[in-house]
């Protein structure tokens, strides 16, 4: 599976995962009702969502241009925490508006999730890419 198709596969299974993790996690270490942890659920979903299609296609695009090719270990951890290093710099403000923290609590509630999800985000790399195969850049 290749181009859009692929791109569009890989976010929907790991956002509709995500999102699921998510809203239990805001509901169970907040103060927040279900449905206000639901609803930041969906907004970081979406967010994350759109960072995923603009992170993909430039990693895609640098990873084309690189003499080696395949996913290595250096590689899938370099994506990984390419991702959520930007992810958090989208997240950290939201946090702390929507769940009224300070941005310290907000930085300590999404350095956790941050830990979490580059974990879930290596393994569901290595499995999407067992399942589905490499990408065209990467071949």
């Amino acid at each position: 599976m290749q181009g859009i198709k692929r791109k569009v596969t890989y976010v929907f299974f790991y956002e509709l995962i995500t999102l699921l993790l998510i809203s239990t996690a805001f509901f169970l270490f907040s103060e927040k009702d279900a449905a206000h942890s639901g609803t930041l659920g969906v907004m970081t979903v979406v967010l994350a969502i759109v960072w995923n299609l603009v992170y993909n296609t430039m990693f895609e695009f640098w990873e084309s241009k690189q003499v080696t090719r395949g996913r290595g270990l250096r590689r899938r951890v370099a994506h990984a925490i390419g991702f959520e290093v930007g992810f958090v710099a989208i997240t950290l403000p939201l946090f702390a508006w929507w769940l009224d923290l300070t941005l310290l609590d907000a930085f300590f509630l999404d350095a956790g999730l941050t830990l979490f999800f580059m974990f879930f985000t290596f393994a569901y790399n290595w499995c999407f890419d067992r399942v589905f195969g490499l990408p065209l850049a990467a071949q």
